[in-house]
């Protein structure tokens, strides 16, 4: 299952673990675009999933026999320094970004633990590192990554469970960004967060993706309680 997997890092990863040979469950609020996907992957299905709305989530997993593996991927952005941040807009985020991978990891941790299944949660470079303008942001990313590391020592035979912290990644994400806050200049700020991560570039979804299914699999058996940062060099830095 793969939270918010209709698009961005959620879709690639939905098309890089079906290529790998997983039936995958794409969880999103737009059944639109996921059903639009799941006719594009074999074997893949497409749920109706929102992170905020608990009796959905309950449901949900009432009605699945299996699942391997929880990819919590689902959430939101918000611009903004302390002052700047209305507590409706901090409160949102916290709901989408924080009781959302709660919520679905709490639901779906009874079929993990029967099949010693594993749960990667994406993360960002803003859990590990302030930046500027994203204190919603930074304070939701840092608790999924306290959250990975707090499951990893809860079951650690049990399950593994790690986080994959990306730097900004060229996706829908970033496009609503840059039309909600830059709509003038995109393309200054779209250079701007090329430059961000020293390598020069934005990172791509599939890269996300790839390492998503790596920590997913048998050959990261002894990779437990990691938070991996992706993201051009920029915490490097």
């Amino acid at each position: 299952m793969i939270t918010g997997g209709a698009s961005g890092i959620g879709e690639a990863a939905c098309r890089v673990f079906t290529a790998a040979g997983a039936s995958v469950l794409i969880a999103d609020i737009d059944m639109a675009r996921a059903e639009k996907l799941a006719a594009e992957l074999p074997g893949a299905l497409a749920v109706r999933c929102d992170v905020t709305d608990e009796a959905g989530i309950r449901e949900l997993f009432s009605g699945l026999q299996q699942l391997d593996v929880l990819v919590n991927n689902a959430g939101i952005g918000l611009v903004g320094n302390v002052e700047e941040t209305e507590t409706a807009d901090f409160e949102r985020l916290i709901r989408v970004n924080v009781t959302g991978p709660y919520l679905v990891t709490k639901y779906a941790m009874p079929l993990l633990l029967k099949s010693a299944g594993r749960i990667v949660n994406i993360g960002s470079v803003a859990g590990l590192i302030g930046v500027k303008k994203r204190f919603a942001y930074c304070a939701t990313k840092g608790a999924v990554v306290a959250m990975t590391r707090q499951l990893a020592v809860d079951y650690p035979t049990q399950i593994r469970v790690n986080c994959v912290c990306p730097g900004t990644v060229d996706s829908p994400f970033v496009e609503g960004y840059l039309e909600k806050y830059h709509k003038n200049e995109k393309e200054k700020v779209r250079l701007e967060l090329n430059a961000r991560q020293p390598i020069g570039r934005l990172g791509k979804p599939e890269e996300i993706a790839n390492l998503a299914l790596y920590l997913a699999s048998d050959e990261a058996g002894f990779v437990n309680g990691s938070v991996v940062s992706i993201d051009g060099g920029w915490t490097a830095a």
